[in-house]
């Protein structure tokens, strides 16, 4: 840790600042809504599927999204185009079924259908995309990872051969500025084999430039060439699934808003009792939402995640949201890690508790509706910390949760403020200012203090609606900085 501290406090290591305007112009983010704004799926898409009237649905709780870049309240695109290719596939599907699907089905159409989704074919990040994520505002962030993960191999034993796997990466930000960061390390890198779990072709080639991947030169040895990061000379792999991972390593998983894109189920109170919320064509031709008419697969989930709930923590709520691929990934991960030995690192805005009504789609930086043109909007909903608890605990005995604690708290604990006070003395003023920004945003609540330009510009800080939630093997004690 002695080590790690040193590093942080060199103003000579790699400086990747964004230029200052451009990160005052994109990197505006809407954290604070009004309760009457929160709620973006409006009631007046949803009707029943049977003849038997629910209750009028309650307010409920309500949850402000927080994400890179959103200002102005939902709009539709009122574009009198043809359908595109998703849209009929979607309705090919309602029609084939003979009735609605599912939010959650609809969700991983929208986000991962293999020709049409919104992650396959496009870069969605960053100031041209459709959003920004903590990696693009500053280097730091993959820095204090680097951190946390080092702090882990360390507690491991530091094995001579680790599985460094991230899901969703992205452009591979986060896993650049790690290497780059660690890259003094020698032997902390050297033990590492590079895993990107990642389902779209586009961005893994992004990854691989941002990695500044090159293929290995085997001398014509009948041995097959590997991809490696002239970053940190490590291995790089691309797998589609984490179960493709090979097992067998010390394996530490990093998901950083990756679990929010997970596909939800949401359940709505009715008189019958709790109903889903489903996707149905209407006789204009768009998209509804709909009341299914008696108990769907999905009730399984629901009433597994009521279990896990508090009495009280219920009776409150009209409308619910669960997520069984987040349920099953996490007991992947906990038995992944209790075989191998490991952690996992999850980063990602959400609640310690129940979700309500949380599901939000966001097209150019603009909040949408859900409906509205699916495949050219993000999806995303708020992730379940506890859900993600009581699912790991459930998978094996092995293994330990710690958390919740705030993104401001994980990279507080962890040495950012040391490391942007360094790299202060070392830039230009434009730089610093990009730095400051930076670091607001990334640990800050609300407007940063120091801003004197516009206010539609102020950067807002998410250290508060970010959570860090770790899971280990308990033969590796307590992980930093949880301790």
């Amino acid at each position: 840790m002695h080590q790690l501290r040193r590093l942080l406090l060199q103003p000579s290591s790699p400086l990747r600042v964004l230029s200052a305007k451009k990160s005052l112009a994109s990197l505006k983010r809407c954290s604070h809504f009004s309760s009457s704004s929160e709620s973006q799926i409006s009631n007046s898409h949803l009707i029943e599927h049977s003849e038997e009237k629910p209750n009028e649905p309650a307010t409920g709780t309500t949850i402000s999204v927080d994400r890179s870049g959103l200002y102005n309240p939902t709009e539709h695109s009122h574009e009198q185009n043809s359908e595109s290719e998703l849209v009929k596939h979607l309705k090919g599907i309602i029609k084939f079924r003979g009735g609605p699907i599912s939010v959650a089905e609809y969700m991983e159409e929208v986000l991962t259908n293999p020709k049409a989704g919104f992650y396959i074919n496009r870069d969605v990040f960053g100031a041209e995309g459709d959003f920004i994520t903590s990696p693009e505002v500053s280097q730091m962030f993959g820095e204090m990872v680097g951190v946390w993960a080092m702090c882990l191999w360390e507690q491991m034993g530091q094995p001579n051969k680790v599985n460094l796997v991230e899901l969703g990466p992205g452009r591979g930000t986060l896993i650049a500025d790690l290497l780059r960061g660690a890259s003094k390390f020698k032997n902390f890198t050297e033990s590492l084999n590079i895993h990107l779990v990642e389902c779209s072709p586009t961005l893994q080639k992004l990854q691989h430039h941002n990695l500044k991947c090159t293929e290995e030169d085997n001398n014509g040895e009948n041995v097959e060439k590997r991809t490696i990061s002239t970053l940190a000379g490590t291995p790089v792999s691309w797998h589609s699934a984490l179960e493709q991972v090979p097992s067998g390593l010390p394996t530490i998983i990093i998901a950083h808003e990756f679990y929010d894109a997970l596909p939800v189920h949401q359940f709505q109170r009715a008189s019958r009792g709790w109903c889903e919320k489903l996707v149905d064509v209407a006789e204009d031709s768009s998209f509804r939402f709909v009341l299914s008419p008696q108990p769907t697969p999905a009730s399984l989930f629901l009433m597994k995640r009521c279990k896990w709930a508090a009495a009280e923590e219920m009776t409150k709520l009209e409308h619910m949201e669960v997520c069984p691929k987040a349920m099953e990934l996490t007991s992947t991960i906990a038995k992944r890690i209790s075989s191998d030995g490991g952690g996992a690192l999850i980063i990602d805005y959400g609640l310690n508790g129940v979700v309500s009504d949380s599901l939000q789609a966001i097209r150019k930086h603009k909040f949408v509706d859900i409906l509205d043109n699916p495949g050219s909007a993000d999806l995303s909903a708020y992730v379940d910390f506890a859900s993600i608890r009581h699912s790991a605990e459930e998978a094996s005995e092995d293994v330990s949760v710690h958390g919740p604690i705030t993104q401001s708290q994980f990279l507080g604990f962890l040495g950012i403020n040391f490391r942007v006070e360094a790299l202060l003395q070392n830039c230009t003023e434009e730089q610093a200012e990009s730095l400051r920004t930076g670091y607001w945003r990334l640990v800050g609540d609300g407007e940063a203090p120091f801003w004197d330009g516009p206010d539609e510009q102020a950067p807002i800080g998410m250290g508060t609606r970010y959570l860090a939630m770790t899971i280990v093997n308990k033969k590796q004690g307590v992980p930093a900085p949880f301790q």
